[in-house]
């Protein structure tokens, strides 16, 4: 199964990797990608979390830094950790997208 997901080091995730389109897939097949993307879409929510957590304790440095240069290096991780976040929510999403497929 692992053949189909590759670890996404920078969202801190397994991502599906399907090298076919999705109906050539014998639904067997299909079932078990459903199965194990379930499992792994279930840890998105607790990835979100502890990335926001990082999020405000950085806010939290930035409120008290006075250094131009650290400021400007805190808001910058702050916008890449927003926008993981922001990539971790549409992986999460695609679960209905597949799920729609599946069920015609």
């Amino acid at each position: 199964m692992s053949c189909y997901f590759h670890y996404n080091a920078r969202l801190g995730i397994e991502t599906p990797a399907l090298e076919q389109d999705w109906d050539s897939y014998p639904s067997d097949v299909r079932v078990e990608i459903l199965f194990r993307w379930e499992q792994i879409r279930g840890v998105i929510p607790d990835r979100i979390m502890k990335l926001e957590s990082v999020i405000i304790r950085k806010q939290n440095q930035l409120d008290q830094e006075d250094d131009f240069i650290t400021s400007c290096r805190l808001n910058s991780e702050i916008a890449d950790l927003a926008s993981i976040i922001n990539d971790l929510h549409l992986w999460f999403r695609i679960n209905q997208d597949l799920e729609a497929k599946t069920h015609h």
